[in-house]
Parts: structure tokens; C-alpha cells; sequence
């Protein structure tokens, strides 16, 4: 009579006659082939049970390749500047991505600045034969305009980047890009849950598909391929209210 404890065990363990692990089988079934000579038992807790034969199994299959999250696609890249331009280019080629930057950033203050930063990164570019689309008009007003009465750091961040994600987002849908991102997306500095909720809002709206990725992983693999191209480096973020805290803070 066997220990009646092994009915709290589901199933039994079953090898066959080289050791090798089979599918388990009821716990009826395996004393009832114990019972009739089809196998011995091995071990009662756990309940397992050897059959007299070498069962052949089919190999296992070989694991499928991942496929490249943008193979055959065109992406759209927002750029806020040089530096972060250069390791999310790397990573989206990557991914499989044809990349092409653009160029859209009105809180840039002032024009000097803006275009230190857009004549950089057109090095850049031309370096790593990125196309790119400039956004040429200098639309600074605009987004002084859009921040009145919202200057605190956050808010005026939160106007920022849905003004650049959404025209990113018109541009990628009218020239028939399969998906657009950000550089921002890099920087530790900006905050990367708000951009990508925005993102996929605006994306949503256009009907193109925000592409997301945590690209901070290659901040420094950022900061060297900067130094390497010799890329202009900004002290702030890039509007007004950005210099004069940063600036105050220097001189705390």
C-alpha cells in the first residue's frame, strides 16, 4: 500500500532508463506503471519513477533572434544639442533605424548661443553623415510668450518640451516617418517620465509613434565621443531662466 502523504505531490517525476527528465505524469499513473513492471521507483518524496527504456527527444529549438526594433523604419530625432546627439544616433542606427536629425529648439536664448549650438552639432553631422532638417526660423519669442506666468523650473520645462515634441511630431508625420524620439532622453538633468508622457500624447494626436528609450545608459559614452569631436559644450540648459539659476548658483 503506498504512503498515502505522496497524494499531496500533483504529479510524479518521471526519467527514462539514462536518467534524462521526461514529462511528470499523474501520481496514479506512476504507481499504476510501477505496479505493472514498467518502471521502478526511484525516490517516493519526491515521487519519481524510472521507465526501462531511453526515450529520444526532439532537439530544443534554438532561441529566435531578436529583431531590431527599427529595421526597415524611419525615425525622426529631435536634437537639442550636439553632445547628446552623438551616442542616441550610435544606439537608434543601432536599433536599425535610418535616422534623420532635426533641428528645433526656441527656448535657446540668446541667438548667439542657438546658433553656437546648431553650427555644432552641423559638424557633427557631417562627421557621422546624419541628414538633418533645420528648423530655420528662430522662434525665441514664441516660447517666451508660451511660458508667461509658468517661469518656475518644471513648468516652463513642461511648455518646452511640448512645443519641441510636437512640431517633431507634425514634421515626422508629414514627411512619412515611421517614428521620431528625442535626445533629450539622454540627459539625467531633464525629466525623462514627463518627456515621454508628452511624447505619446502628441504623437497620438499626429498618428506617428513616439519611439522611447532610456538612452542615459550612454552618458558617458556621451561625454567621450563630446570630447573626441571636440563639440561645443553649453553651461545651461538653454533659456533665460536656465542661465540666470545656473548662474546663481555659481556664484553661491
Amino acid at each position: 500500500m503506498p504512503d498515502l502523504r505522496h497524494l499531496r505531490q500533483k504529479e510524479a517525476v518521471v526519467l527514462d532508463t539514462t536518467g534524462q527528465s521526461l514529462s511528470p505524469t499523474t501520481i496514479e499513473k506512476a504507481w499504476k506503471l510501477v505496479a505493472q513492471g514498467k518502471a521502478v521507483l526511484v525516490s517516493e518524496e519526491p515521487l519519481t519513477i524510472q521507465l526501462h527504456y531511453a526515450v529520444e527527444l526532439p532537439p530544443e529549438p534554438e532561441p529566435a533572434a531578436r529583431k531590431p526594433a527599427g529595421e526597415g523604419r524611419r525615425l525622426l530625432l529631435h536634437i537639442c544639442c550636439g553632445p547628446c546627439s552623438t551616442y542616441t544616433i550610435g544606439r537608434l542606427r543601432e536599433e536599425g533605424f535610418a535616422v534623420t536629425g532635426f533641428w528645433y529648439n526656441p527656448n535657446i536664448h540668446p541667438w548667439r548661443e542657438h546658433q553656437r549650438r546648431q553650427e555644432s552639432l552641423a559638424r557633427y553631422a557631417e562627421a557621422v553623415s546624419l541628414p538633418v532638417i533645420w528648423c530655420e526660423q528662430y522662434e525665441m519669442p514664441l516660447f517666451l510668450r508660451e511660458v508667461v506666468g509658468h517661469e518656475q523650473f518644471r513648468q516652463r520645462c513642461a511648455i518646452c518640451y511640448r512645443m519641441r515634441l510636437e512640431r517633431t511630431a507634425q514634421v515626422a508625420a508629414g514627411q512619412g516617418f515611421d517614428a521620431f524620439t528625442t535626445t533629450l532622453l539622454i540627459s539625467p538633468h531633464q525629466d525623462q517620465g514627463l518627456i515621454r508622457q508628452i511624447g505619446e500624447e502628441v504623437a497620438a494626436r499626429q498618428g506617428v509613434e513616439f519611439y522611447f528609450e532610456n538612452f542615459r545608459r550612454g552618458w558617458s559614452e556621451r561625454e567621450r565621443l563630446m570630447r573626441e569631436y571636440d563639440l561645443y559644450r553649453q553651461q545651461y540648459c538653454g533659456c533665460i531662466y536656465s542661465e540666470w539659476e545656473t548662474n546663481r548658483l555659481r556664484e553661491r
